[in-house]
């Protein structure tokens, strides 16, 4: 089993239940989730003319290879129509594999760990919850860096 990390957001509709069926689509899709961070509400990033994004990080535990794994990500947005007509846009979700055990993945399709990790409040704050500690002393120093990003932990509400 390979430990995986996802980000996950959505800005279009009932996000928090896209999220929910999203999580519920990967567990039937072979991930077994270990750990899922509270909600945090989040300004968006490049194209700013839009709603607030809800985010969620995930610790999981999967058999499936990167490639199949990213597949089943893509195959999920679909399923909760996702579509991507503006970089940045708004979507139903957005799932992204932060990383992948140890493996570094640098192809067109798709890159493990995230180039983008340590840019982006929406995506630390939330992974630092589900973290291991070794994970979160990494993490740590990083907060400082996206501090001036807006995010707000949505308080009281848990996809556990």
């Amino acid at each position: 089993m390979a430990r995986v990390y996802f980000s996950m957001g959505s800005n279009m509709g009932n996000c928090v239940e896209n999220l929910k069926k999203a999580l519920s689509l990967m567990k039937e899709g072979g991930i077994d989730i270990q750990k899922i961070s509270p909600v945090y509400i989040t300004a968006p990033i490049g194209y700013e003319n839009q709603d607030d994004f809800y985010n969620i990080a995930v610790k999981a535990e999967t058999t499936l290879m990167p490639f199949k794994l990213l597949k089943l990500c893509k195959s999920i947005e679909t399923e909760l129509f996702r579509i991507k007509l503006i970089e940045n846009g708004p979507r139903t979700i957005d799932i992204d594999i932060l990383t992948y055990d140890t493996w570094k993945i640098g192809s067109e399709a798709l890159t493990i760990p995230h180039p983008r990790i340590t840019e982006r409040a929406f995506v630390l704050y939330p992974l630092y919850d589900v973290a291991e500690d070794a994970m979160k002393k990494a993490i740590e120093p990083l907060l400082e860096k996206v501090s001036g990003q807006r995010i707000e932990k949505l308080e009281g509400e848990v996809l556990n």
